[in-house]
């Protein structure tokens, strides 16, 4: 069976699905890779509005599986495959939301902030668990913490490697929301379905423009919004838009 799974609702959600709960879905060097080629495959497809990330069984990502990494690989050859599949999930065009199911840690960490939108059950818990294990920040964490949480906070995090229960992280602003764990599936289920019928258009520049929000100014930003709503405005879908709000509907979007 894959180590990830690629699954499509025919509704527009996809749902990634790391697939090795015999090691609390931690990611060996060969599986990198694979990672980063079906985050690009969602990315270029045309019929997957929304992708949901998540673990098999019990833990959402235990982070990198050490204990069968490659030893005789150059450092910065190893870390090649890891940087990109943190790209690859930073430049989706599409909403992610990260449903974590248990624990996660280190890159599996780092994985889940990397998504738009990050729900967690109850029982699931997050740790920057680098430093025990004589290493430092990856997959993007040592970007995401600050902008997330802010510098002292995240060189807290990342300083200790402590444990942070779900209710903890959604306090300092690292979850959007924390549910109990027999609803986890559901509310994120509901979340995806609403980010899928959304306009994919708008979501997609509302997406882009607020991920560059830390590098651009004003001026920018609003040259940004400028050229959004003018693409927006010339779609099918701002049509449909004011068709179902006069027509007091449900609209229907195409991204079109």
């Amino acid at each position: 069976m894959s180590e990830i799974l690629l699954d499509r609702n025919g509704a527009g959600i996809a749902t990634l699905t790391l697939n090795r709960p015999h090691r609390k879905n931690a990611v060996p060097a060969g599986l990198w890779a694979e990672l980063h080629r079906l985050l690009q495959e969602v990315a270029e497809s045309e019929s997957d509005r929304v992708l949901v990330v998540t673990g098999a069984g019990k833990a959402f990502c235990s982070g990198a599986d050490l204990s069968e990494q490659g030893r005789t690989m150059h450092p910065l050859r190893a870390m090649a495959p890891v940087n990109a599949a943190a790209l690859a999930l930073h430049a989706m065009p599409k909403p992610t939301i990260a449903k974590v199911n248990g624990d996660a840690v280190g890159a599996g960490m780092n994985l889940a902030l990397g998504c738009d939108l990050v729900v967690a059950a109850e029982s699931a818990r997050f740790s920057e668990i680098f430093t025990r294990r004589g290493l430092s920040l990856d997959f993007g964490g040592s970007w995401l913490l600050p902008r997330l949480i802010g510098m002292h906070k995240a060189k807290e995090l990342a300083f200790f490697g402590e444990i942070l229960s779900a209710r903890e992280a959604e306090r300092i602003g690292l979850v959007n929301r924390v549910v109990p764990d027999d609803e986890l599936d559901a509310f994120v289920a509901d979340w995806a379905e609403r980010l899928a019928s959304g306009p994919p258009l708008a979501l997609e520049t509302t997406k882009r423009m607020l991920s560059n929000a830390f590098h651009v100014g004003l001026s920018e930003a609003l040259d940004a919004e400028a050229t959004a709503q003018s693409v927006n405005l010339a779609s099918a879908d701002v049509v449909e838009g004011f068709a179902a709000f006069l027509q007091k509907r449900k609209p229907v979007f195409q991204g079109r």
